[in-house]
């Protein structure tokens, strides 16, 4: 299994002091945060892609080819990739170039986002979610695989002997997740491609994902790309730690009562109950954390939110200390145990080179 977390880039004063970083220290952090995830044994830092305040990340590809010039192990990926918005010829081309500008370590999760006011400022209709998804995507896949591509479609100007550069590093494309919270098409587009399937995990309760993942495993195998069990899962979550459970509640709750995602809603101990989320000891962390395989079987991907809600950057590098000498470790021995060797393992850039040849 991978290990990562991944960051929304939220830009949010701090409830505790009121002070709210610019945008220029936000991103900063970000920078150091990745670069803490790769010194604390962790796999994965992805970065969203938002297009409107209170959010920075607007330009990933920019953001994740800066931290590959300062990693070396790290996989760097997109926690979402708006292929609604983007077109398509320029993700090709974006990532194929990040593909080689950082030897293979990157991936993306594709998705429509959650903010409605993005279609219209990049010319699209909302109501047109799901095909600009459907189209788009089917495109992106063609212009990685095939040298030169003829295409017309509904949503943008046809393709004529069209050849995206660079060429996939290897000739083998960025392994792509299909990233949704709530839409069924989704897992079944993801399904058909015999591509991964990244749950968010942070919002709604467990049955929730359940269905759609369980929809995802069975539509894998209906289009023969394996079992259920060998589909490509990963799954999201956020966790908040202390030694002890009572100072993390304590700590943590001035910035849950204030996110701008899920702040003045349910309480902090409701929406533990009926969500993902986890404040507590590192022990906690692990337990609950551990339940997911139960939930929803054998997966490739566990990323965890750290950083959101105007935590201080010192506060989320404590807590990537945490994770990577108390929690992941354990996560990855206990994963393993009883784990079926059907199951495949997360996918790399040298894994799906191998598998080709």
């Amino acid at each position: 299994m991978q290990f990562g977390i991944f960051t929304v880039g939220d830009v949010t004063p701090d409830p505790t002091t009121g002070r709210t970083p610019t945008e220029g220290e936000r991103i900063k952090a970000m920078v150091t945060i990745a670069l803490k995830a790769e010194e604390v044994g962790l796999d994965v830092f992805a970065t969203g892609e938002h297009h409107n305040p209170p959010f920075v990340p607007s330009s990933p590809t920019t953001m994740l080819g800066y931290i590959a010039a300062r990693t070396e192990r790290l996989i760097l990926s997109t926690a979402t990739t708006l292929i609604t918005t983007n077109d398509p010829v320029k993700i090709a081309e974006d990532y194929a170039m990040l593909q080689h500008l950082s030897g293979g370590r990157v991936d993306l999760i594709m998705g429509r986002g959650n903010t409605g006011p993005v279609y219209p400022w990049f010319g699209q209709d909302i109501r047109m979610g799901i095909p600009l998804a459907v189209e788009n995507y089917a495109l992106l896949h063609r212009l990685w695989r095939e040298d030169v591509v003829d295409w017309e479609g509904r949503f943008r100007t046809p393709l004529q002997g069209f050849t995206s550069t660079p060429r996939p590093l290897d000739g083998v494309p960025p392994f792509v997740w299909h990233g949704s919270i709530r839409s069924p098409e989704i897992a079944e587009q993801a399904a058909y491609y015999g591509d991964g399937f990244f749950a968010n995990n942070i919002f709604w309760p467990k049955e929730h994902y359940q269905r759609l993942i369980a929809l995802y495993r069975q539509r894998y195998a209906h289009y023969g790309h394996g079992t259920p069990e060998q589909a490509i899962v990963g799954l999201g979550g956020q966790v908040f730690m202390r030694k002890n459970s009572q100072d993390a509640v304590r700590e943590f709750r001035p910035y849950f009562d204030n996110a701008p995602v899920y702040g003045h809603g349910p309480s902090l101990e409701d929406f533990m109950e009926q969500t993902p989320l986890t404040v507590g000891s590192p022990q906690q962390v692990i337990d609950r954390t551990l339940t997911f395989r139960e939930h929803f079987g054998d997966y490739q991907r566990q990323l965890f939110l750290m950083d959101h809600a105007g935590l201080p950057l010192k506060t989320v590098l404590e807590q990537l200390d945490i994770l990577g000498e108390e929690v992941v470790p354990v996560l990855r021995a206990e994963f393993a145990k009883d784990r079926p060797d059907t199951v495949p393992d997360a996918p790399t850039h040298a894994a799906l080179v191998a598998a080709r040849d």
